[in-house]
Order: structure tokens, then sequence, then C-alpha cells
């Protein structure tokens, strides 16, 4: 057995707690029965296994508020789906479950960690190849522990940092047998993540690489620093990375929607747009990962989860197909403004999607039809970098830059002559009444809007406030940038944003409320799998 699938093994089956009896022998054998990484293409072929194998896309898309009921007695679901859109610690297996997330993450860790200790073991990184090849393993086992921190704990913030949980933080490659690692808090992970990536990115390149866009070539490296530091509340550092990795012309290096609405529209063009968004060819994607799961099956046509959806009503009220600000008057249908226009999908389900991601199927016994379902997604692009810049100029309050960053992504997805600049933001979103107030005519405050109130633990001026509504934009256009990719999941967390479980009706209208998620709620942090916690790593808490 190779030496990374020996570490990978053993430091899932000692993050997990499979002692299993069958498996002494073989473990009692894992600290001498190693292939040794000693040569610069061992290093190479292990860094490829360094990246998670199974994405947070599904889960998290089903977790934040993409996601409506519709109907409750609709039978296009799994026990798995169930306790997911509630938000309950997970007991149901599957591929996207906790316990796969949680899995593969320190598996790419693993990798990470003998690739380190192989090139240390070679004298160190002596030449260009191995410089690049450490740099690739610290930002690889950065990457990983910091999905990893934001999935399973709760939301980074000075405030509270030193008192929350964090993650196991593994450096080197397990070695003996279940070892004892602290969960240690989250400013312990922050802070090595920190460490990793500044240890990294002076000696980061490229030229070895085959294919960059699967690698953590040079922007895919400043997009990851951007949005770590951005989530750090590091403002300038995460500046000055957002900068490096957009250049001096961004807008060269955003999504071609012009390219993607070319291909036709409907649902016989699935294909053929999902496979050009996650194309290595494009400059807007930075870094694209394969994951063996089916976020393409489950949040694209033909959904195997029907009853938890991204319905009309969403779209019509919240985000693509509602009214916005880029509404310039030239046109009285929302779906003229988009270049690349969502689908609808009906029947005895409806739902609405863009076509994003693909749904790929790998035999491994090709002759029995016997294999897994996988696709392809993009980690960072230049379109997210983007508006986390602008995000970064809000927070430091030069709005006029952040004006301009927010009408480069808008120009750039939509047909519009508006042009955005801090008084117009302002003057739009206070003219916007914000989700799940009650009114006359909604009394239970069931309905929702393009604007959701705030609640982040770092500092930002009040409701109504310029800082506030351009938030409130900026917010807004990154969940349409990221919609069916996972990451609005991360944005609620990180601004307290408090979202219900909501039921449609038949006739697609909001019917009743069934649970909140308030600003500290302790189901932000997704729970510790319970293979995990049964082997002694302490679960996160959760109120009775």
């Amino acid at each position: 057995m190779k030496k990374s699938n020996i570490y990978a093994s053993t430091l899932m089956l000692m993050l997990s707690a499979t002692a299993l009896v069958s498996c002494d022998d073989f473990l009692d054998e894992v600290p001498d029965s190693r292939t040794e990484i000693d040569t610069e293409v061992k290093v190479q072929k292990i860094l490829v296994e360094a990246y998670p194998k199974t994405a947070y896309i599904q889960i998290n898309e089903l977790m934040s508020d993409n996601h409506d009921m519709y109907k409750e007695d609709n039978p296009y679901t799994t026990r798995y789906y169930d306790e997911v859109w509630n938000w309950k610690d997970l007991t149901e297996s599957n591929n996207e479950s906790t316990q796969n997330i949680w899995s593969r993450g320190y598996e790419a860790i693993a990798n990470a960690n003998l690739a380190l200790e192989g090139i240390e073991k070679m004298g160190g990184a002596t030449t260009l190849t191995l410089k690049e090849a450490k740099a690739e393993a610290l930002l690889c086992r950065a990457y990983a522990h910091f999905m990893l921190a934001n999935e399973f704990c709760m939301a980074y913030s000075s405030a509270d940092a030193d008192k929350n949980l964090g993650i196991p933080y593994v450096e080197e490659p397990i070695t003996t047998l279940n070892p004892h690692i602290e969960r240690g808090t989250i400013a312990d992970v922050y802070a090595k993540i920190d460490r990793d990536i500044q240890d990294a990115l002076p000696i980061m390149g490229e030229s070895y690489m085959t294919v960059p866009k699967y690698h953590f070539n040079e922007k895919a490296a400043y997009a990851f620093a951007t949005r770590f530091y951005l989530y750090y509340e590091k403002w300038d550092e995460a500046l000055k990375y957002a900068n490096l990795c957009l250049g001096s012309s961004p807008a060269t290096m955003l999504r071609d929607y012009d390219a993607l609405a070319a291909i036709g529209q409907g649902s016989s063009f699935y294909n053929a747009k999902t496979n050009l968004y996650v194309d290595a060819e494009q400059p807007c994607n930075l870094l694209l990962a394969t994951t063996r799961s089916n976020p393409g099956t489950v949040l694209g046509n033909n959904s195997t989860a029907k009853k938890y959806a991204h319905v009309p009503y969403i779209a019509n009220n919240e985000d693509m197909g509602a009214n916005n600000i880029w509404m310039d008057g030239s046109q009285s249908s929302v779906t003229y403004y988009w270049k690349d226009r969502y689908g609808n999908f009906s029947g005895t389900n409806i739902y609405t999607i863009f076509y994003r991601l693909p749904k790929l199927f790998e035999y491994t016994d090709p002759v029995a039809g016997i294999g897994y379902s996988s696709s392809v997604y993009p980690v960072f692009t230049a379109d997210e970098c983007l508006l986390n810049r602008a995000e970064l100029y809000i927070l430091k309050k030069q709005y006029d830059k952040a004006a301009t960053d927010l009408n480069m992504w808008m120009h750039n997805i939509l047909h519009t002559n508006r042009t955005l600049t801090p008084e117009l933001i302002t003057n739009f979103y206070n003219s916007v009444a914000y989700s799940y107030e009650s009114t006359e005519d909604d009394p239970d405050g069931l309905g929702s809007t393009i604007k959701k109130h705030l609640h982040p633990k770092f500092a930002i001026e009040a409701e109504g406030s310029t800082q506030e509504c351009m938030l409130q934009c900026l917010l807004g256009f990154r969940r349409l940038d990221q919609m069916h990719l996972g990451m609005r999941w991360f944005d609620i967390k990180r601004y307290g944003i408090e979202i219900p479980r909501r039921v449609i009706n038949s006739g697609g209208l909001p019917q009743k409320i069934i649970d909140w998620m308030r600003v500290d709620d302790p189901r932000r942090a997704v729970q510790i799998p319970l293979r995990v916690r049964s082997g002694g790593v302490q679960p996160n808490p959760r109120n009775n």
C-alpha cells in the first residue's frame, strides 16, 4: 500500500475512531512499512492528492437561505436531506456527509504533510521545483484546515476567537496509534493557517505544474489569501492580496457570460454550459477541484432533492428574479438583464437554477457499470476575488472604489446602463424593506426581500447608513455569483444573518416558518461527525 494511503487512512482512523480489531495488525506496521517520498516526481504526485475529494457545496446550499421546503408532503427527499435542511446533527450517511467532508479534508492534509516530510528528508527545498512544491503543500494544508474550520466551527471573530472551539491542526504525518490531538480554539487554527500562508507565498510558483488550474498556482494562492484575511478581519492584508490577484486589468479576468449565453437557453444546453463554466482555459477560474459527489445532480436540473429547492419564491423575491438595483427601466422583464439566463423547472416540483455544476460519473468498473457520481467546481474565481475586494473597500469606507468594483461585476454579468454610486446604492436599499418583517399584509413575517438584517461581530455602521447599504448590495451580488456553490452559508455565518426554515405551499407562496437560525445559534457550527465524537473529539455545543 502506498505511504500516502497509509498516512491518510491512519489519520482518518485516528480522527474517526474506527480502531477495529481487524485493523490492528495493519496499524501496528504503519511507522515502518512505508514507501519513501524521496524524489521530486513523488512529491509532485502526492500533491495531486492534497486537495479534498468531497465538497462542502451540497450541504452548505441546503443549510442556507437558498433553499425552502416545497410542500411538507413532498416525497422527493431522503432522511439525509431532511436532516441537513433542518440543521440537525447528521446520523445519515451520504457521499456529501459531514463524515466524508471531515475525512477527505484530513486525507488531503495528510498528503500535504507527507510531501513536506519528503522534502525535508531530501535536504529541504533546495531546488526550484521543491520550493514550489513546498509552497503548494503548505497552501493545501492551510486551505483544507480553513474549510474544515469554517464548516465545523463558529465563524471567526476577533471578539471571541479565543473562546470558540477550533479543529485539530495536524502538522506532521501520523506515525503512532490513536494520538491525542486537541481541538484548540478557532484563534489557534487561524494563527497556524496564517503562518502556513506566509511561509508559502514567498516561494510559490507554477513552473512544474502541467495543469496549473488544478493546483495552487500564483493567482489561486493570492485569491485564497484574500478570502482568508477577509475572514480573519485583517482588511489591509486581504486588500494587498486581492490587488496582487486581480492585477491592473481585472475586467479581462472575469467570467465570459456572453460566451455562456451564446451556447443557447434551455435544459438541453445544460451539459455544454456547465462544461464551459468549469473550463480550465477560462481566465476567471483560478483553481478547480474535482469532487466525488453529486452537487450537479442535486442542485442542477432533474434535481434529486426537490423537496428542498431554490424555489421561484426565493428567486423572484431575493435574488436572480427579484427587482434589483441594476434595473434601469429599459425592460420590464428581469430576465432581460441577465446575459446568461437562469432556468425554471416545473411540474410536480418547481425550482430555479443557474447552469453551473456538471453532472459526471466516474466508472470503477465500466463493464459492470459501477462507479460514483462526481463533478468539477471552481474553488476560487476572479469574480469572487473582485467582490471580496469590493467588500474590503466598503469595510475600509472607501466607497467610490467599492462602487467601481461593484459596477465591474454587475456590467460583466448583466445588460444594464445603470452606473452604481454610493449615493444611488444608499437610496435604493433604503427604499427596500427587510426580510421577515411583520406587516399588515404579512403579520407572521413570512415574506422576504433582497435585504436582510446584518449582525456581524465586527463593527459596521447603523442600518440605513452608506456602509450598511453597500454591504447589502455586496452580499446580494456575491449570493448571485456563488449560487449553487455553497459559499452563501459562510456569509450567513460571518454576518450573523438570521434565516428561517420556511415551508412553501402548493401555490408557491410562504405557508409557515418552522424554525429559525438566530445570531448565536450553536448550529451555525456543523456538528463534528459521530464517528469522530465517538473517538473522543469534543463535540460542538448544542442547546437543549
